[in-house]
């Protein structure tokens, strides 16, 4: 089912879950650990993020080094499949532009069309760490404008060969980001919400939004998207701050703010446990806020560890 029809179904706001893939060499068991506990709060959908190739290098017995292709967090369309079968909850896989060639795109998402996934959320994705700023592959998507526009084409029955005849249509439903704070390459709000409104134009049919402590950025940047004429579905994303490092991590990582009341708790807090209950409290009350205001879902970055979200999720729900 795709994520606008459980939207439209949903009579309450909805509980959903983003996850990492496991670290290569991991097990799959580490993200049934996880997601298990969270099954009774019955999660109509769960993001799986992709991760990019990066480039080491391995030293050779020469004295050199050999740069190697590694990605460090493959099993993005497996991991779906196995939610699939075990959860019987629809998959969001992120499709992103860094890593891979349109050619390689599209194989990808007739993967996922031929596993019945019906969702995808389609993001540029970060730089590399080894450059300043994002370079594509060759013959690769630039902008996420770009990738939105290759699924809408495959949902339109056009594929990069356009000899195909007959060629079967897929069916996405498109899910796009949003930044509250803005996009930090952006020069300013107003420009990064016209590339969002385009991608809605283009085709996509919900928003999902970076993370945020504050909740009336949320709600200015819902008011300012309907002012823009953007009407579809905006998920507010949260996560609970769980380590006192978090509070000058995720500013830096993310360029998002703290409100200063969470800062001064978290700054009181003599240990991690403490800043961990200071970020579940936080998030709770975020949470409760949101609920009042109709949030049709409330959408949890859980980093694959359920403990935080699951004290969340037994306060509300």
């Amino acid at each position: 089912m795709k994520v606008t029809e459980h939207l439209s179904n949903a009579k309450d706001t909805l509980f959903s879950i983003e996850i990492l893939p496991p670290l290569k060499g991991q097990n799959i068991q580490m993200i049934y650990d996880a997601l298990d506990p969270l099954m009774e709060f019955k999660p109509p959908f769960i993001d799986v993020t992709y991760h990019r190739e990066e480039y080491i290098l391995k030293p050779r017995k020469d004295g050199g080094y050999d740069r190697m292709a590694t990605r460090k967090r493959p099993g993005t369309v497996g991991i779906c499949a196995a939610l699939q079968n075990r959860y019987h909850i629809d998959p969001v896989p992120h499709i992103i532009c860094g890593g891979f060639t349109k050619e390689e795109t599209e194989n990808a998402l007739i993967d996922l069309n031929f596993l019945g996934i019906d969702n995808v959320l389609v993001i540029r994705g970060d730089h590399l760490s080894t450059e300043k700023s994002f370079k594509p592959e060759p013959n690769g998507n630039n902008y996420a404008t770009d990738l939105v526009q290759q699924v809408v084409n495959m949902n339109h029955g056009q594929y990069r060969d356009d000899s195909l005849q007959n060629a079967h249509p897929t069916g996405f439903c498109i899910g796009v980001s949003g930044y509250p704070e803005k996009h930090f390459e952006a020069p300013n709000m107003k420009l990064d919400l016209k590339y969002l409104k385009m991608k809605i134009e283009m085709g996509a049919e919900y928003i999902v939004t970076q993370m945020f402590f504050d909740n009336q950025k949320y709600f200015d940047f819902v008011e300012t998207c309907r002012a823009e004429g953007i009407t579809v579905p905006i998920i507010p994303g949260l996560k609970p701050i769980t380590t006192r490092k978090q509070m000058h991590v995720l500013p830096s990582i993310f360029h998002i703010d703290l409100p200063d009341d969470l800062v001064d708790a978290l700054d009181d807090c003599k240990d991690n446990a403490a800043a961990k209950q200071v970020g579940i409290d936080w998030c709770v009350q975020q949470s409760k806020e949101l609920m009042t205001k109709g949030v049709p879902v409330l959408h949890y970055y859980t980093m694959s560890k359920s403990d935080p979200v699951l004290n969340i999720a037994k306060a509300l729900f």
